[in-house]
């Protein structure tokens, strides 16, 4: 399922169709200069890191320790979780993917009713061949990684598909041409989105976000990712979500480019003492809202896939709460921890998700899911039997359950569009008050929800640009 739709996507990157520059945007940035052992390439051919490494001893070891590669860290800001133990995608289970790498191993799933089959699994952007797998290590690991996926501009995605060896393993196939290897920089906006744009199932399903110069302000300043998302030795620095669980153990905010105090007003600065600046900032999301893993859907295709609500980017109001930076993580939740009064908190805005998986009776834990089976012939319980086998689950009796993820809005930045006091301080404002821990009282004495607070401010701004 979700393989099909990557592969649907890269066959569009690879023609040149997605990610288009919109009409209006500006013009391209100049191109950059080549890569300065371009020469050697042309002489010597590529091979892989090893080549890369010619000029960059060691990095190949170096990348087989990143979550790029690992899908899995040490984790300590979510509750519940061993932090002694890595985890991730590797082996997180949850309602929005309801399986993870071990479950969904790239592999040859069964025939569906019309005979037909297909290659389908959770890791098929993880960045090597699949012989060496998620989290391996030693020197063949090394010399699988597919460099040029993430750094040539020239990268051929159509050969970036699983096929069978010889003795029939399941194999990634990679783009390792002296054309791509010549075209080697940062990673583009293209590069990093083709995986990232994609996951959860297809395009703009699990974030929602489009990073354009329509729908972002650092897009439209022809920003790509690695801006704002600087690696160091392959670590990407990433902010707090209580979704998204590995990291590299760097971390970003927006004050890193911006500031405490940014806005050379001294009301609005104020502010940013409890209100993260994502709050007014990012006033939309889109994405999955909903998904049922126990009811799947027959596609046009002959297979079936999870049923699922979503919603075009901008479509979808956040949700607001106090975020410290740790999760709470229960069975049938995972969201913000924080609270108003613990001096480290600040209110953030959320997409809400929910998804419908099958946990079991007995212990209330969610069950994982094979993919393999609910996508040949929609038996989601063949699924849950099949997970269960692989991680070695006796006994289980799955019942039917939701669960409520909160996700941290991080993109689809506006400027122009971004909330005002009159978005928040009326009685329909969007910021609930009260469920953010203030009292009728205090409300009522703040004048939190009243136009007296910001008519004066917000009626000098107005009149300064009619002027």
């Amino acid at each position: 399922m979700r393989f099909s739709l990557i592969v649907a996507l890269l066959a569009a990157l690879s023609a040149g169709t997605a990610l288009a520059t919109p009409p209006g945007a500006p013009p391209a940035a100049p191109a950059k200069p080549a890569h300065p052992d371009n020469q050697y390439m042309k002489e010597h051919g590529y091979e892989g890191p090893k080549t890369c490494e010619v000029c960059h001893p060691g990095t190949a070891k170096d990348f087989l320790q990143t979550v790029h590669w690992k899908h899995a860290s040490k984790v300590t800001n979510v509750k519940g979780l061993d932090p002694a133990k890595e985890w991730g995608m590797r082996n997180r289970i949850y309602t929005f993917c309801n399986g993870n790498d071990i479950v969904n191993n790239l592999k040859e799933i069964p025939a569906n009713a019309a005979g037909k089959t297909k290659f389908a699994g959770c890791n098929t952007c993880h960045p090597g061949n699949h012989l060496s797998d998620v989290g391996s290590t030693g020197p063949a690991a090394e010399q699988a990684i597919d460099c040029l996926i993430c750094h040539s501009s020239h990268y051929d995605y159509s050969k970036r598909k699983p096929y069978k060896t010889a003795d029939g393993k399941v194999a990634i196939g990679q783009d390792r041409s002296v054309e791509a290897a010549l075209a080697v920089g940062k990673p583009s906006v293209k590069n990093c989105m083709t995986c990232h744009e994609s996951a959860g199932g297809g395009q703009l399903i699990k974030r929602g976000f489009a990073f354009d110069a329509a729908h972002d302000v650092h897009a439209a300043k022809e920003m790509t990712c690695v801006d704002c998302h600087e690696a160091k030795n392959h670590r990407v620095p990433t902010g707090f979500d209580p979704n998204n669980w590995a990291n590299d153990g760097v971390r970003l905010s927006c004050v890193g480019c911006h500031e405490e105090k940014p806005h050379n007003d001294a009301e609005y600065d104020a502010h940013t003492a409890k209100i993260a600046c994502q709050t007014c900032h990012i006033v939309t999301t889109g994405g999955a809202v909903a998904k049922d893993f126990t009811k799947w859907t027959k596609t046009e295709t002959g297979f079936y896939e999870p049923s699922t609500i979503k919603r075009a980017p901008s479509d979808t109001k956040p949700v607001y709460a106090w975020f410290n930076g740790t999760v709470e993580n229960k069975p049938h939740f995972i969201g913000p921890s924080g609270a108003r009064a613990d001096g480290k908190s600040k209110i953030y805005p959320f997409k809400i998700y929910q998804g419908k998986a099958f946990y079991d009776r007995g212990t209330g834990q969610l069950l994982s899911m094979d993919f393999a089976q609910p996508t040949a012939n929609g038996d989601a319980l063949a699924g849950v039997a099949s997970a269960a086998k692989t991680l070695g689950l006796n006994k289980i009796d799955p019942v039917a359950g939701w669960q409520t993820v909160y996700f941290a809005n991080s993109h689809l930045v506006t400027k122009a569009k971004a909330l005002t006091c009159d978005r928040c301080h009326t009685p329909t404002g969007v910021l609930d008050f009260e469920a953010l821990g203030y009292s009728k009282a205090e409300i009522a004495k703040r004048k939190l929800q009243s136009a007296e607070l910001w008519f004066d401010k917000l009626l000098t701004k107005e009149l300064k640009k009619e002027e």
